[in-house]
Formats: structure tokens, C-alpha cells, sequence
């Protein structure tokens, strides 16, 4: 059984102009890989409603699942609600169950419930709401695409709080060679070796340390005594 798959939509501003280092991605990427679901794709675009709507279309119907992050927040630049109503064709209103959950958070807050914090209770219609333990502020499920924060600590809880609901399939393991050695020595060995194992992803990454040229070897796959296997006949080979 072939694993589902996904994309990954960064929207902002921030990332593009290089203000904010974007570390949403690996987290995400790394939670997908345990649960067997397959990162294709990553795009960042702006914060223009044109440009989010025609990616997250593109993805929508190309990946089982579309994960967002970034543009769901109370300021006039956070626009991906919006975004996804014309994307979906569906209208978007203040939903009374996020307000009151906002409303709620608010007045045990001490602080007043206006327009701007009413703004993140903007949910297209059809939409699932998803919870955010961190401040609140709801993200939102809508058909196969998973509208979440921007910022790191609420898109990690997010993100556990919809994959907790999403069927994987068999995770992706990995098993790493490291030669002492540059890429131009090992190349055609290397790519003789994985011909060998077509049910198998192999990568080669160089590094360079202390002024020395040397090689990770990474083996993927879903069975741990197939990639085993192949570890100790890889090792074999380059490291006799």
C-alpha cells in the first residue's frame, strides 16, 4: 500500500524577505515521517491573496493532504482565512463556536474582545476548527487542506492535534554510511549499488570537516531488515 501524501504551504511576508527563519517545515516534515505520510512539496509564497489561493488549489489536488502555515492571525496582513474561502468558493463569517472560545479566552484574560482579536474567529464555511492549546485562537480544517499558525509553538501543537487524526501508513526509515571520502571517489559504485535496490531511496550527501571531503550514505525504505541488509552490503563494498 503506497503511503498518502502531502504538501506544505509557507505563507508570509517575513519568510520570503528573510526576517523570520522558518523552522515549521522540518518539524513537519519530521512528524510526517513517523506516521508514514510523504512530504512531496514545500512552496512559500507572499501574503497576496491571488498567489495563495492559486498554490494552495494546485496542491489541494495534487496531494492528499495540504498543510498551511502563517496568515491566520488579528492584523490586516493575515489573510490566508480569506485566502481559503476563495480558494474552497465558500463564504467566510464569524463563527459563534470560535467566538465564544475567543470571547471565553479573552475575558479570563482580563482584556478586551475587539475587532482585531475577533478577526482570528473568521472560519470559512465548512470548515473544522482546530484546536490551539497554546493561545486559542482556532486554526481550521477545510476538505484535505489544514490551515494552521505561523508561529512555531502553536503550529507544532496544531500539527499533533490534526495528524492524531489522519491514517498513515508505514513509516520512513533511514540508515546512514558515513566514508571518509569525496562524492567523485564513491559515485559510480554508489549508483551501481543502489541500481541493485530499486525498492530502496538512496541519497548521497557531502560534508566537509577540518579541511577532509566525506560522504553520508542514506538508505530510506519501510522495512528495517531490507534496509539492514543493504547497510551491511553497502559497508561491505566501500569500507572492506
Amino acid at each position: 500500500m503506497t503511503n498518502p501524501t502531502a504538501a506544505m504551504l509557507v505563507i508570509g511576508d517575513e519568510i520570503l524577505s528573510g526576517r523570520t527563519r522558518d523552522s515549521n517545515m522540518h518539524h513537519l516534515a519530521g512528524q510526517l515521517t513517523e506516521r508514514g505520510i510523504t512530504l512531496a512539496e514545500v512552496r512559500v509564497v507572499a501574503d497576496d491573496q491571488p498567489a495563495i489561493v492559486a498554490a494552495v488549489n494546485a496542491l489541494r489536488a495534487g496531494f492528499d493532504h495540504v498543510f498551511t502555515s502563517g496568515g491566520i492571525g488579528p492584523t490586516h496582513d493575515d489573510i490566508t482565512a480569506d485566502a481559503m474561502a476563495v480558494a474552497f468558493g465558500v463564504a467566510i463569517t464569524h463563527r459563534a463556536d470560535a467566538m465564544a472560545l475567543l470571547g471565553a479566552h479573552y475575558a479570563r484574560q482580563g482584556l478586551e474582545f475587539n475587532a482585531a482579536r475577533q478577526r482570528m474567529a473568521r472560519i470559512p464555511d465548512g470548515a473544522v476548527l482546530i484546536d490551539n492549546p497554546v493561545s486559542i485562537a482556532p486554526g481550521f480544517s477545510l476538505g484535505n487542506v489544514h490551515v494552521m499558525a505561523g508561529v512555531p509553538r502553536i503550529f507544532e501543537a496544531m500539527v499533533a492535534g490534526v495528524l492524531a487524526g489522519i491514517t498513515g501508513g508505514a513509516p520512513l526509515l533511514s540508515r546512514t554510511l558515513r566514508v571518509e571520502r569525496g562524492e567523485g571517489d564513491i559515485a559510480t559504485a554508489f549508483s551501481d549499488f543502489a541500481a541493485g535496490y530499486p525498492d530502496l531511496a538512496m541519497g548521497s550527501y557531502p560534508f566537509n570537516m577540518n579541511g577532509s571531503f566525506g560522504t553520508n550514505l542514506v538508505l530510506r525504505g519501510t522495512d528495517a531488515a531490507r534496509l539492514d541488509a543493504a547497510h551491511a552490503a553497502l559497508t561491505a563494498l566501500l569500507m572492506p
